[in-house]
């Protein structure tokens, strides 16, 4: 079957289709009280849980999946191997969200994480690409973040709810900045069509990975506000710095290049609205959503766009208008969730509705354009 030839199709139709019918439950319970059936966590635990370990891991598995055959050339799971473990993630996401049983979501969610993880890691080790490691010690530390979820969850570690979800969200901002290192500035040098060289420096790779660790440390296990902030500050000034080096303005004619840099704009605008959370009365909710609708939603929904148009044989360069539109719409949802409650506080409750419609109404956009690329051959001929 052409879905199960490699990782990024079936993974990102249900990434997609999760993206938009998780969020339009979580509108169901937020707006109209719609029960769910879970007990021992609040319904904030469980669409901060869904929405990093259900849809960002599932937008990982693909392209990982996709990724590591194009670094190592090994082939990665597919055939009856990707049907397993698309069929565990999935089995996780019904037995979490529809039955309510967290031991059983958390039995399934851990078999898929460690099986999507020796998946990858075996190809790297034969290859000898030791320079993922960075990636798939992120990935090691994901899965370890989300049995601490789940302990917490069934009342085994008190820590364990927070340590989760904050591990888990920060890890995969880290993931983020570590592929963008390596994937936007090569993107943006090959797709503006005018010879550019962007400016990197070895002094901010070194510097923001000493930054991040300092806040991901003290922010997930210490709680040490002060310390988080300053490491936040320090990370809006290397980020800015670095965004300032990486632009040029060919990226505004390409969506597909826009989208990411816009993605990385609000990660570091996550870094400022968070110091000012800590010394200013920005709610920390605000920051948080920065960090996830803006940079991992954004950035998320641009790789499934780019990786799909590349992988089915089509012109990354020019994406359909439903996918332009699609990032257009993510992008309202972001400003909606985040700078519209500190314009408006008044009307809080209405910006997260707008910014759930207009979530929803891209992601829609995507499955309707994606899933028949998704599921068919290559219009190229070629394998993949």
């Amino acid at each position: 079957m052409t879905i199960l030839s490699l990782g990024f199709r079936p993974f990102f139709i249900g990434a997609g289709l999760f993206g938009l019918l998780g969020i339009g439950l979580w509108m169901a319970i937020f707006t109209f009280n719609l029960p769910l059936p879970i007990e021992h966590i609040s319904i904030v635990e469980w669409h901060a849980h869904e929405m990093i370990y259900g849809y960002s891991l599932a937008v990982i598995a693909g392209f990982l999946l996709t990724a590591v055959r194009n670094w190592t050339g090994i082939q990665t799971l597919h055939g009856t191997g990707l049907l397993i473990l698309f069929g565990l993630w999935v089995a996780a996401r019904i037995a979490f969200s529809v039955t309510g049983h967290i031991a059983i979501a958390g039995l399934l969610d851990t078999a898929f994480m460690l099986v999507l993880l020796v998946s990858v890691s075996i190809p790297c080790i034969q290859s000898r690409q030791w320079q993922q490691i960075a990636i798939l010690s992120k990935l090691l530390l994901l899965t370890a973040g989300n049995v601490l979820f789940y302990l917490g969850a069934t009342g085994e570690l008190a820590q364990g709810i927070h340590w989760g979800l904050y591990g888990g969200l920060y890890l995969i901002i880290g993931l983020i900045l570590t592929m963008a290192r390596r994937v936007v500035p090569f993107f943006i040098e090959r797709g503006v069509g005018y010879p550019v060289q962007l400016f990197n420096a070895k002094w901010l790779d070194i510097t923001s990975v000493v930054l991040y660790l300092g806040f991901f440390v003290s922010e997930v296990f210490l709680d040490t506000a002060h310390v988080s902030a300053w490491c936040a500050a320090g990370l809006f000034i290397v980020h800015t710095v670095r965004l300032i080096g990486w632009h040029t303005p060919g990226i505004w004619k390409a969506p597909l290049l826009w989208s990411l840099y816009i993605s990385l704009i609000f990660i570091d605008l996550g870094f400022i609205l968070f110091v000012f959370s800590v010394y200013g009365d920005v709610p920390g909710s605000v920051a948080l959503h920065a960090f996830a609708i803006g940079g991992i939603g954004l950035m998320t929904l641009s790789m499934m766009f780019r990786v799909t148009l590349g992988h089915t044989g089509r012109n990354v360069q020019s994406p359909p208008r439903a996918a332009v539109i699609a990032l257009f719409l993510l992008v309202a949802a972001a400003l909606a969730r985040v700078l519209l409650p500190m314009v408006d506080v008044a009307h809080y409750t209405q910006w997260i509705g707008l910014s759930q419609i207009l979530w929803i109404a891209a992601f829609t956009l995507f499955v309707v354009t994606c899933a028949p690329m998704l599921t068919t051959p290559r219009v190229d001929g070629q394998p993949g």
